[in-house]
């Protein structure tokens, strides 16, 4: 391996990490500050970092290109993968612990999948079927607490519901990609979904949470602050300018393969950040949703086609 394809690879591991790691910071924001507010915040630093690449790279002229249908699409993919996913995720992380909450990205890949199949016919085989059921348990076992009546009720219940939510949000976000906005290139997808959700959470904000909400964040702890600002600048605009470059370098489906990391790297910071315990259930559902994704990019591999062989 060559030394620029290593430091691709290091590149993705960190961005799974950064991923992971925005579970426990979004935990200690979502015990100190308005949800609403604190998202709103988060997208509207993370987008002027977005916008600046645009512009040092050249590209801002692509956002006045763009079509009314188009722009369509960015607001519509704007409301569900930023303002539904962002309160979603902040309102979870009021009651369920980080660690646990990290599970739920094995769930994201697994309903993509699973609509994918069902609204655009792609195939299937053996590998991606087992990886599915495995993930798929793996995670809402993780979720539950090993407790499979977590739907019946109560305050964790209820968190469990949420992300739940953001599995929904987020799969709807990327089968909207697919359909309307297959023909703008992902960083410019990203700063204008990233600046369009900003606004729609801060009208949101706003308008639920009131003018107080801003006022009280001047009283929210310092490292509530640091956690806001690794969400924005590290788990938002680094860790995606990390997984462009795989994608460019590497393929998409070699850089998604990434993912199955970010439950872990969750799972992980949390108990070392925020000691949180490293229950049975959580390492036992944790290690099969992991074991499901991996088993469903192998699937996928093999659905590839194979390059012709000279001669």
């Amino acid at each position: 391996m060559n030394s620029a394809k290593y430091s691709t690879h290091l590149g993705l591991i960190g961005m799974a990490a950064l991923w992971g790691a925005s579970w426990p910071w979004g935990r200690v924001v979502a015990q100190a500050m308005p949800p609403l507010a604190a998202a709103s915040l988060r997208f509207l630093l993370a987008s002027a970092v977005l916008l600046l690449w645009l512009a040092r790279t050249g590209r801002m002229g692509r956002l006045r290109s763009l079509a009314g249908r188009q722009w369509l699409g960015l607001a519509a993919a704007s409301a569900l993968g930023v303002l539904g996913y962002s309160l979603f995720f902040l309102l979870a992380l009021q009651t369920v612990p980080a660690g646990q909450a990290a599970m739920v990205v094995a769930l994201n890949p697994v309903l993509t999948m699973l609509f994918a199949v069902l609204l655009f016919r792609e195939r299937m085989n053996l590998p991606i079927c087992l990886g599915l059921a495995l993930a798929v348990g793996g995670s809402l076992y993780a979720l539950s607490g090993g407790h499979w009546a977590w739907g019946l009720g109560g305050a964790a219940g209820g968190g469990v519901w949420l992300l739940l939510g953001c599995a929904a949000c987020w799969v709807g976000y990327t089968l909207l990609g697919r359909l309307v906005l297959a023909r703008i290139d992902p960083l410019t997808t990203t700063a204008a979904t990233a600046s369009l959700g900003a606004l729609l959470l801060l009208a949101a904000s706003l308008l639920v949470e009131g003018p107080a909400a801003w006022a009280g964040l001047v009283h929210a702890p310092a490292h509530a602050w640091y956690s806001l600002m690794a969400l924005a600048l590290g788990a938002t605009a680094l860790a995606y300018a990390w997984y462009l470059r795989g994608v460019q370098e590497l393929g998409a489906g070699a850089a998604a393969a990434y993912m199955s990391l970010v439950p872990l790297f969750g799972m992980l910071l949390s108990s070392l950040w925020l000691a949180e315990p490293l229950t049975a259930s959580l390492l036992v559902g944790g290690a099969a949703a992991i074991a499901g994704m991996g088993l469903m990019n192998a699937g996928r591999m093999r659905l590839l086609p194979r390059p012709a062989q000279a001669g």
